[in-house]
């Protein structure tokens, strides 16, 4: 029993229980590539089906993880086969756990709004922001957030982080030069150029031409249907205005 409830492995020659990191970010990339599918079809199309069965799945994945044993997690199971012929890189598993949990807190969040009470406004949207940037730093970078939060909460510092960032000392961390950061303002300007150019010399395609000019929504009737499809002063305030419309099934 005590090797199915457990979280991380115990070596030797390691004082704390470890995880091996490049599973955990396969896992973590997993998840974001999902979430950020059923994100962009809320957000685009106002289809929030698929956010409703992510997020159900993100949660059953994120119990298991925590109180069953992270070895049997779906996403750390394809994780850790996509990363079989790996080197495995072993981190401390108590900093893990706590950065699961708050991926558990805000799973059960949208759990609650998204899922069973179908609730729209901009704390899904902030709920969401802050699962996919959790997600992306940790398979992107190997930066995990939560255990950097880890570390305020709790006397006995992390050990084995990944990248050694716990262990490597402030001197030997290289940083960006002058001339790397102007070299990487100067790609921000000329694309930021280009995306101006681009919008200002786009143009309809013939069919799109056609639609917008031929459809014209009509205007809800019903007193109480006019009240539910009136815009908030913070969809307004975002510019929002007609992506709310379209996740409230507004004309």
């Amino acid at each position: 029993m005590s090797a199915i409830l457990e979280f991380g492995e115990r070596r030797e020659e390691y004082a704390v229980a470890v995880l091996n990191e490049r599973a955990v970010r396969a896992g973590a990339g997993i998840l974001f590539f999902l979430a950020i599918i059923a994100f962009m079809n809320a957000w685009l199309t106002g289809n929030f089906q698929p956010t409703r069965v992510f997020v159900v799945a993100f949660l059953i994945d994120f119990t298991v993880r925590i109180f069953i044993n992270p070895r049997f997690a779906p996403s750390l199971i394809v994780g850790q086969w996509l990363v079989r012929r790996q080197q495995p890189e072993w981190t401390g598993a108590p900093q893990k756990r706590f950065a699961w949990a708050i991926g558990f807190v805000l799973a059960l969040s949208m759990l609650y709004l998204v899922v069973l009470n179908n609730v729209v406004g901009p704390i899904n949207l902030i709920v969401c922001a802050a699962c996919l940037l959790l997600l992306f730093f940790e398979t992107a970078f190997g930066i995990c957030i939560g255990c950097n939060i880890y570390n305020m909460f709790n006397q006995e510092a992390a050990q084995l982080c990944p990248g050694g960032v716990c262990e490597v000392p402030d001197a030997k961390i290289v940083g960006m030069s002058r001339t790397q950061v102007a070299i990487v303002a100067l790609f921000v300007v000329a694309v930021g150029g280009i995306a101006q150019w681009v919008y200002s010399t786009g143009r309809q395609s013939p069919r799109q031409a056609q639609q917008s000019s031929t459809a014209a929504p009509s205007a809800p009737s019903d007193p109480v249907e006019i009240e539910r499809c009136k815009v908030p002063e913070f969809a307004k305030a975002l510019g929002h205005e007609e992506k709310w419309k379209l996740h409230n099934n507004c004309k």
